[in-house]
């Protein structure tokens, strides 16, 4: 799907995607006129809240870069499906029945929201892919390099095992949910670093991303492979890393194996920290969302030269070919760069990762 090789960034500098000389650029010495100025709607709809994101980062985000963007004329209206995919097609035409300017659409099931997305270009109303590639007619696309992130999973589990890693080092794959697009994607991504270099033991789909899930998969792959024979997991995001420690642990492993991670979400941090979990990936969601809200305003204005400039990259869904899309890179998230990660972007400030259960351990680390 990915389209354009991206490049691992060497710091987390939050990116200007758009600044103000391109929303006012002009071709051919004239301007583009916008077809609605300042009140703009944006409908905001948001998978789940199991992966604390979305609640903490991807809506407030999304709502000041509006309101900002439009001298806080403009507004957010916001609904989160929890998981279930009928009660976001329900939401979603909530939505065109409100007659929304712009929808911003990550999807419980990308598959099965397509006729939604249809209707609301029936309707005339614009829907952004946001994260999540949706299939039926997207009008873009906003989310990190997808491909990237499993790659940089993989590439960084092999550090982990050593230089002496090979085919008789046996992994478990825990993937994300089959309804996902971008679980694809990690799984596609990771294993091409993988394939190959360690034996592939196990593999999971895991539904909804569910930890339990997750768990319960990891308790099975201990049964059938023998926990001393694991020699590390690629776990697709944070929440089920979470869920295969728990396994781990109850099956009495004291020395866990190098375990990945996807989020950076602050009980990861705090296992990264400790010991538990080898890494995680860092997507700056500041960079993510803004651009979405930067996208959905100048769509709806009629800015097509700036939405064009937004939209750099193309990707292709199931249903849609050449959808115009913003990738935005990653980082590994290790013990060696927290500080100069998520606390240098604000995204956590040393007290909340550093409490009285971990403080021994981000002493160790320098982390103060």
């Amino acid at each position: 799907m990915r389209r354009t090789a991206v490049t691992v960034a060497a710091s987390t500098m939050i990116l200007t995607l758009a600044g103000c000389s391109m929303l006012n650029s002009t071709e051919g010495g004239g301007t583009a006129s916008p077809t609605k100025g300042d009140d703009v709607t944006v409908g905001l709809l948001l998978p789940e809240k199991v992966n604390s994101r979305y609640e903490k980062f991807d809506h407030p985000i999304i709502a000041a870069k509006v309101a900002s963007l439009t001298r806080n004329k403009g507004k957010v209206e916001y609904a989160n499906a929890e998981q279930n995919a009928s009660r976001q097609a329900t939401q979603m035409q909530q939505m065109i029945d409100n007659k929304v300017d712009v929808i911003l659409l990550d999807a419980v099931d990308s598959h099965a929201i397509a006729d939604e997305v249809q209707k609301a270009k029936d309707a005339g109303i614009p829907v952004i892919a946001y994260d999540r590639l949706a299939e039926g007619p997207i009008d873009a696309y906003v989310s990190f390099d997808n491909e990237l992130v499993g790659e940089v999973q993989g590439r960084t589990l092999l550090g982990a095992l050593g230089e002496g890693a090979d085919t008789s080092d046996r992994i478990v794959m825990m993937n994300g949910s089959p309804t996902d697009p971008n679980a694809g994607q990690f799984k596609r991504g990771a294993l091409s670093e993988l394939n190959g270099k360690v034996t592939i033991a196990k593999s999971y789909d895991t539904k909804d991303w569910d930890p339990k899930n997750a768990q319960a998969n990891m308790a099975e792959a201990i049964a059938a492979i023998g926990a001393k024979k694991i020699a590390g997991v690629y776990s697709a995001n944070d929440a089920m890393a979470g869920g295969i420690i728990k396994a781990l642990k109850a099956a009495g492993v004291s020395t866990l194996p190098p375990i990945t991670g996807q989020d950076a979400e602050l009980d990861a941090v705090q296992r990264i920290v400790a010991g538990d979990q080898y890494m995680s990936v860092y997507k700056p969601y500041p960079t993510e969302a803004e651009a979405a809200a930067e996208m959905a305003v100048a769509k709806v204005q009629g800015r097509d030269i700036q939405f064009d400039a937004l939209a750099g990259d193309t990707v292709d869904s199931p249903t849609q070919k050449d959808v115009p899309a913003q990738l935005v890179s990653v980082v590994a998230l290790t013990k060696s760069n927290i500080k100069s990660t998520v606390v240098k972007d604000g995204i956590y400030k040393v007290p909340e990762i550093c409490t009285a259960k971990y403080a021994s351990a981000c002493s160790a680390i320098g982390l103060k």
